[in-house]
Formats: C-alpha cells, sequence, structure tokens
C-alpha cells in the first residue's frame, strides 16, 4: 500500500483503540439517540433510529468486533456510513478527528496479521509514534447490508 495515495480518514475510539475509516462512506456524525430495539436480529444490531424521516439501521461496533461492551457517555456517537447503497449507522465510543494519512505511512493488514479479523482491516497507519487501524467497513457491515438488501426485495 505504500504507493498508495493520501487518504482522509475520521478517526474514532473503540474500546480505547484508534480506528480510521474512509471520510467518503461517512455521510454524517450523529449524537446518541434512542434506538429501537428489533427483534430477531443479530446481536450487534442495536436497533433502528429515525434520522429525518429515514429509518436507519444502527450497529453497535464494540459487539460486532466481540469487545467488552460499556454504557453509551456524552462522547458516543453514531456515524451513519453508506454501505452498497444502505445508509447505516454504527456506534462508536467518540469521534476525535478528520486527518490526512500519506499512502506511504500505510502497511497492509495481511502483511501484518493473518486472521479471522484482518478480514476486516484495510491496513495500519503510522502516524507519529501511534498506530491506526484503518477499517474496511463495507466487510465489517457486510452481513448488516445483505439482509437489508433482502428486506427490500421481500417486501
Amino acid at each position: 500500500m505504500a504507493d498508495e495515495a493520501e487518504r482522509q480518514l475520521v478517526v474514532f475510539d473503540l474500546a480505547g483503540e484508534a480506528y480510521g475509516v474512509n471520510i467518503g462512506t461517512v455521510r454524517e456524525i450523529i449524537r446518541m439517540q434512542a434506538v429501537t430495539h428489533v427483534p430477531e436480529t443479530p446481536d450487534f444490531v442495536e436497533g433502528v433510529i429515525n434520522l429525518r424521516g429515514r429509518v436507519i439501521p444502527v450497529v453497535d461496533l464494540r459487539k460486532r468486533f466481540g469487545l467488552e461492551t460499556s454504557e453509551h457517555t456524552s462522547d458516543s456517537r453514531i456515524v451513519v456510513v453508506d454501505i452498497a447503497g444502505h445508509d447505516i449507522g454504527v456506534i462508536v465510543d467518540a469521534v476525535t478527528e478528520v486527518l490526512r494519512v500519506a499512502g506511504a505511512s500505510i502497511e497492509s493488514a495481511s502483511a501484518l496479521i493473518t486472521t479471522e479479523d484482518s478480514y476486516y482491516m484495510d491496513g495500519i497507519a503510522k502516524i507519529g509514534d501511534r498506530l491506526l487501524i484503518l477499517l474496511d467497513l463495507d466487510r465489517v457491515l457486510q452481513l448488516t447490508s445483505d439482509q437489508l438488501a433482502a428486506q427490500s426485495v421481500a417486501a
């Protein structure tokens, strides 16, 4: 990935680690709000919200990654992203910054980690003395997106 052009990322915290996602997939960042629970959904799907007349499914990334859950705080946010043409909200502990990362400072995830979990990773960015885990949200949320497409076909 070293020859890749600069990337602009939205950076957020999740269980004490910093993650980055491509800013192009982010529609908006909103404060936590009441989530309506929907029965018989995967446990990482918190439910749905009404965002200016649109019903948006909401996924808890802590649960999606099998991390310890915690209470939401005043810093918690829902990041609304576009995945395969569907808007999906993801709950994160805090959104910290938007930054540009040079392609030369990004290492391929597959070269570093060869576990099933690396499927969700797009790479690791080295920014000074800190590391930023880059996520491929299309992969992280693929199951949710597929379920949405199936529901809209059935409707």
